[in-house]
């Protein structure tokens, strides 16, 4: 990711064990996390949506729009996170506007995925 540098030396950071969950679905949300080291799943209920690494932004819909999460995040190694809150993604938002555009892929990548996957439920015969 092109901002992962910006949060590799970042003091607010956060670890999660193996095993332990970062936020849970439904959980009140207004910041976003970028995974520093390690890896995790992200899903709903008991389906995986994807499997991500360093780089990777958790959270982002949270901090834009200030609903409950819509995901579980669980660290399926030791990780660590950088919090982003409101006002931080504010400021890179207004001081790097190719961070927004960032953000804004992976929720366009995250809606297609959704959209594939919604599309297939729908049409494969069981």
């Amino acid at each position: 990711m092109l901002f992962f540098d910006l949060f590799r030396n970042d003091p607010k950071m956060i670890k999660v064990d193996a095993g332990q969950e970062l936020f849970h679905e439904g959980d009140a949300g207004d910041v976003m996390y970028v995974l520093i080291t390690g890896e995790a799943t992200v899903r709903i209920g008991k389906l995986v949506l994807e499997n991500v690494g360093p780089g990777a932004i958790l959270g982002e819909m949270a901090v834009v729009d200030g609903s409950p999460r819509s995901t579980t995040v669980s660290a399926n190694t030791v990780c660590t996170f950088t919090i982003i809150d409101q006002k931080r993604f504010q400021f890179l938002v207004d001081e790097s506007p190719r961070f927004a555009i960032e953000v804004m892929k992976v929720m366009a990548q995250r809606l297609r995925q959704c959209d594939q996957n919604l599309a297939r439920a729908t049409t494969d015969p069981k």
